[in-house]
């Protein structure tokens, strides 16, 4: 009934206005993925919690449109609310251009809140809808007049990671960005995104749930960088630290009139996902769009970062030889839910040194339940484990030497001979990616197609992405490299380079069955292989945890596979034991014996 209440005094809203129809996306002012309570209207007003998914009401109807990692979870989020689940099955022509333009009158009006849609965003809303002369009103956040009790803005402390961590200064950083300005013929550029600005900076914060950002926007000038944010976040002492670096603090919504009144004759670099309401303060004259420029920089991790996030992945480990012993020993009580799995995780990592939180809610789906894909347990609903069926687990850490993201697939019984062929098949998938050897310039849209192909044989597949790139202490998922059959998209037609950190996650879901996925974070290496001068790279595993033994047919592995398997649990157990007692490294062992064809 909240939910209802909620769409029906949005349609009030709107009726005052004179809209037909209100968008409201999932994102914030900075596009970002995971956003602060303040701005998760969509969730508010819809009941959906994914990070994903935009919802449209009109007068009559009220949808949801999502892509398929979300097609489970939103169908039971939704059950009841008026809010009809639209699959969204091609992202690059979103199906709810369409349907808006079946549902709007003639010389109807659409409103939205034109600080979270971008200039392509809005360009392609036109698009769609000029054959019927649509009016967009783009500057009217109708939730602020609805949600009486919206949460303000965060007011977390910001704070500096130290060189020891990042492996190169704030001004180091600063003078690379501007010899690259200096080469776009630009005198400044304006960063939106929040983890260009907190890895530029050297700085972290506390505004986002999982990832360790800050709300801010940053301008950076020939001799100075002015940095618009909350200035109460910022003590005294790294006030004066950001000062000798000529970092200048300014309130955070006075990037709006700064912009309008920058002089005419100065070139402005902005990136595509600037906002629709700052894009309009700009003058046209002055603006250039351009890339994401921190974004290329960030995505190459330098030695320190990597030898850092090393250091992170045994922490990380040990995490999970806790926990998943831990599990053993309670399942047989039948009082464990999927829920507290995810709690004491998320205990175990907090003994870590130097942990910070998650980097982003654990994914505990047992049975059924693991077949949705971005499933996350709650304290009231989570199912209770059994000593039979599957158990998926995606969880992350966020350290401040690095941030992890891995899946494991455990069987609680003894599992059928079909879930362990389709396990065999997405670990043949995960170990032919992990194997390649690849000329320079290719991308990730180019080798999905080895994770899958295993499953393909067998008409099986899988509808996510199989890489997704990796910050450090900085957000989950990164770009702009990735893995992906959606070769149209940017993180596909990203060419990989040495430093680049990705997932490597193929998986299986079988609707109300079990779900199946595996997944390790990579860095991408050269090799000493070269045609004719261009360089060849590989990728190298940094997760340290075993792979599932019993849910493997060895029959169906090849001998090289089987060969990939020991050396990493190889690699697992002497990285891990020193870190542990007695009794789990006796654990660790026993999940890290060598496999063999039977003879």
């Amino acid at each position: 009934m909240d939910i209802k209440n909620r769409v029906n005094q949005l349609r009030t809203a709107m009726r005052k206005k004179g809209f037909d129809a209100y968008l409201l996306p999932s994102n914030d002012p900075h596009q970002s993925e995971y956003v602060a309570e303040h701005w998760q209207s969509r969730a508010w007003l819809s009941g959906f919690t994914g990070s994903a998914g935009l919802v449209i009401v009109t007068a009559e109807k009220a949808g949801l449109w999502t892509d398929s990692r979300y097609f489970i979870q939103a169908e039971k989020e939704l059950n009841g609310s008026s809010i009809d689940l639209h699959p969204m099955r091609n992202m690059s022509q979103p199906e709810y251009l369409s349907w808006l333009n079946e549902q709007l009158p003639e010389s109807g009006r659409l409103g939205m809140d034109g600080r979270l849609f971008t200039k392509g965003q809005w360009q392609r809303l036109t698009k769609a809808l000029r054959n019927k002369n649509i009016d967009i009103i783009h500057d009217f956040d109708l939730i602020s007049e609805i949600w009486q009790d919206r949460p303000p803005l965060p007011k977390g402390s910001i704070f500096e990671l130290d060189l020891q961590y990042t492996g190169e200064s704030r001004a180091a950083k600063l003078k690379r960005v501007r010899q690259l300005l200096v080469q776009q013929q630009v005198d400044h550029y304006l960063l939106t995104q929040l983890d260009d600005i907190a890895w530029l900076l050297n700085l972290r914060g506390h505004d986002v749930p999982f990832n360790p950002v800050f709300i801010a926007y940053l301008l950076i000038e020939k001799e100075r960088t002015l940095l618009f944010l909350d200035t109460n976040k910022v003590n005294s002492e790294l006030t004066a630290q950001l000062a000798l670096d000529h970092v200048l603090l300014k309130d955070y919504d006075a990037i709006k009139g700064y912009l309008s009144q920058m002089n005419s004759t100065s070139k402005l670099l902005v990136e595509p996902s600037l906002n629709l309401t700052l894009l309009e303060q700009i003058d046209p004259q002055i603006k250039k769009v351009g890339n994401r420029l921190v974004e290329q920089m960030k995505a190459i991790k330098n030695s320190t970062e990597v030898d850092n996030l090393r250091k992170a992945m045994v922490k990380d480990g040990v995490a999970l030889v806790k926990f998943f012993r831990w599990l053993e020993e309670v399942l047989p009580s039948g009082i464990i839910s999927e829920y507290d799995c995810a709690q004491q995780l998320k205990l175990f990592r907090s003994q870590q040194n130097l942990y910070y939180g998650e980097s982003f809610a654990a994914i505990v789906g047992y049975a059924g339940n693991g077949a949705i894909i971005h499933y996350r347990p709650d304290e009231i609903t989570s199912a209770i484990l059994k000593p039979e069926g599957l158990l998926l687990l995606d969880s992350g850490g966020q350290y401040q030497d690095g941030t992890t993201d891995i899946t494991r697939t455990i069987a609680l019984g003894t599992p059928s001979q079909e879930q362990k062929d389709a396990y065999t098949q997405v670990l043949k998938g995960h170990i032919a990616l992990d194997s390649i050897q690849f000329p320079a310039g290719t991308n990730g849209g180019q080798l999905d197609v080895l994770a899958r192909m295993h499953l393909w044989k067998s008409g099986k597949d899988y509808g996510h992405g199989t890489g997704h790139g990796v910050g450090f202490f900085l957000n989950v998922h990164e770009g702009p490299q990735g893995i992906s059959s959606q070769s149209c998209s940017p993180r596909a037609r990203t060419a990989f380079k040495p430093g680049m950190i990705l997932s490597n996650e193929p998986g299986y879901y079988k609707t109300d069955g079990y779900g199946i996925r595996i997944e390790n974070l990579i860095l991408c290496v050269e090799t000493e292989c070269k045609q004719e001068g261009r360089p060849f790279f590989a990728f190298e595993t940094l997760t340290l945890f075993p792979i599932e033994q019993s849910l493997i047919n060895v029959a169906l592995m090849e001998e090289q596979e089987l060969d990939w398997l020991n050396q990493y649990h190889t690699k697992v157990f002497e990285r891990l034991a020193p870190a542990l007692n007695e009794a789990e490294r006796s654990w660790l062992a026993t999940k890290c014996i060598a496999l063999h064809q039977e003879e």
